[in-house]
């Protein structure tokens, strides 16, 4: 009994020990065979797959990369360079009529010759580009509609046609895989005659727009002028409307019909959005375009299985969302607080005035005023007040007094204050002179105006009423005067 006691505590103990050592055994399994090892490998690998993609793209190991980053790059430009003229002269919706009504050439092309010929896929896709124009210029000329909605029939009659051929070809023997990309485009799909057409119609457009930009810069911002000069206002429109044709025909195959208009529309739109100088605008347009396309080919390369058109078309509207919001003039925060430090300046002017007007009704005598006189004229609060006089002291165009609250306006703010009280009753006297309005109609007006009056056309007033003295209330006008 005493061995068997032994004998089951020892098998109790070992089972014991193995059941601590078996978890130890499980997990060092991948490392005795191979295959499990090379599974969790692979996993691994999987979950990296974005990372490795990445490089692979930023490496340009693979030709199919190469291509689709050359092809969108090189679209990008082009797109950008045209769609400055496209903006500045109010055309988008001729781009996207263009684009659409390129679909029936395209699947004509096809069925010309049952195969994805680039020539005459070309060919087609041109052809109707030009018929759509025309089109678009006869409505316009034999009817009263305007251009918008010659365009808009264009676009919708055009595209339905396209559609409706795409749909039948897919009916037809031969080659038609990659005839669908067309609609929403395939970086990836692109060859090196892809590629090097894009590369064509780039330098084509480079160097007609190049050569001819100060032509196209007057026709573009006016037509009339352009043709009595003796340039063919004319002829570079349709000239334009070449170039433009050619351009989303080469675009199609990496970012589609219904893409290709945003490209061409956003750069040169994000552009506007940083200048105001055509040429420099037309740069940033194509550099735009260039780092939109670059942009849209790396995300679509990341294995996502989406088409590479909405990724350009959404990399060139984050652009514009940054401009939109920070560009330095022209953007939503920058006029926000433009419009903010106006009404600021507004609100001292308004208050300096007013400091005026009480020192004026005083005949001068003194050169201060109260806080309370201040609160009265200018019927704002007291806090309000307050808030005003401390900014007019911030600018240095007033000084405190005393402790009560009596303030003094410094040499520029006297200067400053009558300045505005000049440019306000002159306008008063012009409105009731040159526009015939009577003297208690004009106030208002010139409560607006007298904020935004250069001295240049102060100087213009004074002389054209004979340097009046007083206003249409018998007020006195008073003198421009110099501070340090």
């Amino acid at each position: 009994m005493i061995p068997c006691s032994i004998g089951d505590q020892t098998l109790s103990h070992r089972s014991s020990r193995l059941r601590r050592v078996l978890p130890t055994v499980l997990a060092c399994l991948p490392l005795l065979w191979p295959a499990a090892a090379e599974a969790a490998r692979i996993q691994d690998v999987v979950e990296a797959g974005v990372l490795e993609q990445a490089w692979r793209f930023l490496s340009l190991r693979d030709p199919s990369v190469r291509l689709a980053l050359a092809g969108c790059v090189l679209l990008g430009l082009c797109c950008g360079l045209l769609g400055t003229f496209i903006v500045v002269r109010q055309y988008a919706l001729v781009g996207d009529t263009l684009a659409h009504a390129v679909l029936p050439g395209i699947a004509l092309g096809y069925v010309w010759t049952l195969s994805k010929s680039p020539l005459h896929l070309f060919v087609g896709a041109v052809l109707a580009g030009l018929l759509g124009t025309v089109v678009v210029s006869l409505i316009r000329d034999t009817t009263r509609l305007k251009r918008d909605t010659a365009l808009g029939v264009v676009l919708g009659g055009f595209y339905g046609v396209g559609i409706l051929l795409v749909t039948l070809i897919q009916r037809l023997p031969g080659d038609k895989s990659g005839v669908k990309s067309f609609l929403f485009g395939s970086a990836a799909a692109l060859s090196e005659s892809d590629v090097l057409l894009i590369a064509g119609v780039a330098a084509v457009s480079l160097l007609l727009l190049g050569l001819l930009f100060p032509h196209f810069r007057v026709a573009s911002f006016d037509p009339t002028f352009a043709t009595s000069i003796g340039i063919p206002a004319q002829a570079m429109h349709y000239l334009l409307m070449l170039l433009l044709a050619w351009a989303v025909v080469s675009a199609l195959q990496a970012v589609g019909v219904v893409m290709v208009s945003a490209l061409l529309v956003i750069p040169a739109a994000t552009a506007w959005l940083l200048t105001d100088r055509l040429h420099v605008m037309a740069a940033l347009a194509m550099g735009i375009g260039m780092a939109a396309g670059a942009a849209g080919a790396f995300l679509s390369a990341l294995k996502t299985g989406l088409p590479t058109g909405p990724f350009v078309v959404l990399s060139a509207a984050a652009l514009f969302s940054a401009a939109f919001f920070f560009a330095p003039r022209k953007g939503l925060v920058s006029r926000v607080l433009s419009k903010s430090r106006q009404s600021r300046r507004i609100r001292r002017e308004n208050t300096l005035k007013a400091i005026y007007h009480l020192l004026e009704e005083g005949g001068f005598a003194d050169e201060t005023v109260t806080r309370q006189a201040l609160v009265e004229r200018r019927r704002r609060p007291v806090a309000e007040v307050d808030r005003e006089i401390a900014a007019l002291v911030a600018h240095g165009l007033a000084e405190p007094v005393s402790a009560d609250g009596r303030v003094r306006l410094t040499p520029p703010g006297r200067a400053r204050a009558a300045e505005i009280v000049r440019n306000h009753r002159l306008w008063e006297l012009f409105l009731t002179h040159a526009a015939d309005i009577a003297p208690d109609h004009v106030h208002d007006d010139a409560e607006k105006i007298e904020h935004v009056l250069g001295e240049d056309i102060v100087r213009k007033l004074e002389r054209a009423l004979d340097q009046p003295t007083e206003d249409p209330h018998g007020k006195h006008i008073p003198l421009a005067q110099t501070h340090p």
